[in-house]
C-alpha cells in the first residue's frame, strides 16, 4: 500500500468499517482519503457497503454488534440505531389506512402535518410508503411472430414543405410500417 498509517489510524478505520460507516464517512471523520480506507477495509476482510446503498449488506441487521471490544465506537452505536428509526413508525395505522384507501403519499403526508403535527419531510413519508407498498410488476409480454406474418400501419404528418408548383406550404403525411417479428420500422 502507498498510504501507510500509523497504527492507531489503521484500527480506527478497521473499527468504523466494523460499524458499517460508509468510506466518505470515515474519511470525514478521520482524515483518511476513501481509497486508502477501502484498502484497509478489504485488506482486513471487513464487509463494505454497496457503493450508493444506505445499509450494510450482512447476516446482522445491526452492524453495531460487530463492534470491536475496547474501540470508542459504542457512544455513536447509539446514537445510530436511534436514528435509523423512522418518525413514520409512530403513524404507521393512519399511513396504511390511507394507502389502503387508494391515496398517494404526498396527500398522506399533508394530512401528517396539518392534523398531527407531523415534523418529518415528504421524503421520509415516500420512503416509508414505498417500504409499505409491495412493487407491483406488469408483465409485458412479447408476441413472436413469423417473418411477413403481421404488421402495424401508424399514419402522422410530418414538417412543412413547399409545393414546387404554388409555392404555399403543406403538412406532408407520413406513414411508418412496423414489422412483426423485427420491431423494425419503415417511414414512407
Amino acid at each position: 500500500m502507498a498510504n501507510v498509517l500509523s497504527p492507531e489510524q489503521q484500527e480506527q478505520v478497521r473499527a468504523l468499517g466494523r460499524l458499517g460507516w460508509s468510506l466518505r464517512r470515515i474519511q470525514a471523520a478521520t482524515g483518511v482519503h476513501r481509497d486508502t480506507v477501502r484498502n484497509y477495509l478489504q485488506a482486513a476482510g471487513i464487509r463494505m457497503r454497496r457503493e450508493r446503498a444506505r445499509r450494510l449488506e450482512a447476516d446482522d441487521p445491526n452492524p453495531a454488534s460487530q463492534a470491536t471490544p475496547g474501540s470508542d465506537a459504542a457512544p455513536a452505536t447509539e446514537s445510530l440505531t436511534s436514528a435509523a428509526r423512522s418518525r413514520c413508525e409512530d403513524h404507521r395505522d393512519l399511513i396504511s389506512r390511507a394507502l389502503d384507501q387508494g391515496r398517494n403519499g404526498k396527500s398522506i403526508w399533508q394530512e401528517l402535518v396539518d392534523r398531527h403535527g407531523f415534523a418529518g419531510s415528504y421524503q421520509s413519508v415516500k420512503r416509508f410508503v414505498r417500504r409499505l407498498q409491495p412493487s407491483s410488476l406488469v408483465a409485458h409480454p412479447r408476441i413472436t411472430t413469423a417473418p411477413g406474418e403481421e404488421g402495424q400501419v401508424d399514419y402522422g404528418t410530418g414538417p412543412l414543405v413547399k409545393h414546387p408548383k404554388t409555392g404555399k406550404y403543406r403538412r406532408t403525411r407520413l406513414f411508418a410500417l412496423t414489422l412483426g417479428c423485427s420491431r423494425k420500422a419503415i417511414w414512407l
